[in-house]
């Protein structure tokens, strides 16, 4: 057919094919005779299995303390555990295959148990390290005595013995490290657990020594419990370094929006608040003692004013007579430097673990009596405060029926009338501090305190009267409405 008339359906040459890659080329003459050497002697270490784990007993026992310790409680499970690794070692030169597959599941076996039993994992790997050395050392002593002119063969899969070896020992490290991380969750999430129920108040007696061994504190001690609340995390953190001491035996419950401390007290005479930390970290500060006043007259800088008990009456006048004055007056103290807006209630001292709960419930009482800015208050100082809030519904009835009146005046009047009430109390009594305090005259402050008394129907010279007035107030303070 001529060119021209040659047909367009011409059959076109598809898109060359890729060169396929060559195959892998077979193992030399040189390594199938290293095989067969490798074979022919590891053959003969299986027959002789006992001796080499003998051997490798032996040489554990020497070098290593570790298992020199867990030979002597119990030597037939480590002979029988280094026979069944070095059993699946051996058996791993001959097949390649499914013996190498069960030789990872018995090291990983190992791995895991000895992590249970808390054996180090420095010890392990160096046992396994060894059991390789033997069964090299096997392999090369049996080809020269057997065929000594193969030995030189031995060096073509020598790479390949040793990278078992390392195979193994990575696998054992992994499984040793899972059980040992999941071992710690369990120890870590018990202590945990012991610790909330001891703080609840819903342990066991019968857990009482186990909660004990957790927490490394003896059953029978002093304890006392501090919260922590309020700032940021790493305020929290330097609040709980500030309050326990070094040294101090202490362990700390993480909650959602509280933490507590459990600290144990070592020496009562030092008393609470040295316990737990010093005095300007941990502890309520005390005033002058002196009833002038001086640093003890003002509170600090965030804190609200401090509403007491029941205060001594110092000024001679219509309101204030003739009454024994008390130093003056206590302040809550500042969180730690550097932990602003941090809240630190301290409870009460008790006597044994199973008395955790109640201090836990006095120390929370001391957090709620903490002001919003921060700041630390003891229990022990706080005593009426604590009271009013331990019984809110009692509280908010008691400021009704006692500043009922005062509440209901106008928003300026009232609040004048109440802060000097509550200022007067704090100064324990006396209208020149209080003036002091107020920038106002000490008549004025005894006009607004007569102006009190008519309208509440409560004289302040009278101790039964001057209590309610001190707790209605702490409640209005302390309370929401």
């Amino acid at each position: 057919m001529h060119p021209a008339a040659r047909p367009r359906s011409v059959v076109r040459p598809g898109p060359v094919p890729l060169p396929r890659p060559r195959a892998r080329r077979g193992r030399s003459l040189i390594d199938a005779d290293a095989l067969r050497v490798l074979h022919r002697a590891a053959r003969v270490l299986l027959d002789d299995l006992p001796d080499l784990t003998d051997r490798l007993t032996a040489v554990l026992e020497e070098q290593e303390p570790a298992y020199r310790a867990a030979l002597l409680t119990d030597p037939d499970g480590i002979w029988q555990e280094a026979h069944r690794s070095l059993r699946h070692s051996v058996t791993s030169l001959l097949d390649p295959g499914p013996a190498r597959d069960a030789a990872r599941r018995c090291s990983w076996k190992i791995g895991a148990t000895r992590a249970e039993q808390g054996l180090p994992l420095d010890a392990l790997l160096h046992a396994f390290r060894l059991g390789g050395s033997l069964v090299w050392q096997g392999l090369v002593e049996e080809t020269s005595r057997s065929a000594p002119e193969d030995v030189r063969l031995l060096v073509h899969v020598a790479a390949d013995v040793w990278n078992f070896v390392d195979e193994h020992c990575a696998l054992v490290a992994d499984a040793y490290r899972q059980v040992e991380r999941q071992l710690t969750w369990r120890r870590e999430n018990r202590v945990r657990v012991l610790a909330g129920a001891l703080l609840d108040g819903a342990s066991r007696i019968a857990d009482l020594p186990e909660t004990a061994a957790a927490l490394g504190m003896p059953v029978d001690g002093r304890y006392v419990v501090v919260a922590v609340a309020g700032g940021r995390p790493a305020g929290c953190a330097a609040a709980r370094e500030a309050l326990v001491p070094p040294g101090a035996r202490a362990h700390w419950h993480t909650g959602v929006d509280v933490d507590h401390g459990i600290v144990l007290i070592e020496d009562d005479a030092i008393g609470v608040g040295t316990a737990i930390g010093t005095a300007e970290a941990a502890t309520v500060g005390t005033g002058t003692g002196d009833g002038t006043g001086g640093a003890g007259g003002a509170s600090r800088a965030g804190s609200a004013p401090a509403v007491r008990g029941v205060r001594g009456v110092r000024d001679a006048g219509p309101v204030a007579r003739g009454g024994a004055g008390r130093p003056g007056p206590r302040e809550r103290t500042p969180g730690p430097a550097g932990a602003a807006g941090v809240r630190i209630g301290v409870g009460s001292a008790v006597n044994g673990l199973a008395a955790v709960g109640d201090a836990r419930r006095f120390a929370d009482l001391a957090l709620s009596v903490c002001p919003a800015a921060g700041g630390t208050v003891r229990l022990e100082d706080e005593v009426p405060a604590a009271l009013v809030v331990s019984s809110p519904d009692l509280g908010r009835t008691l400021a009704a029926r006692v500043l009922g009146p005062l509440l209901r005046l106008d928003p300026a009047d009232r609040d004048v009338l109440l802060d000097t009430l509550a200022t007067w109390l704090d100064c324990d009594g006396s209208a020149q501090r209080a003036g002091e305090r107020l920038y106002c005259h000490r008549n004025t402050v005894l006009n607004r305190l007569r102006r009190c008394e008519q309208l509440t129907g409560r004289t302040l010279t009278r101790p039964g009267d001057l209590v309610e007035i001190s707790l209605a107030l702490t409640a209005r303070r302390l309370l929401p409405a």
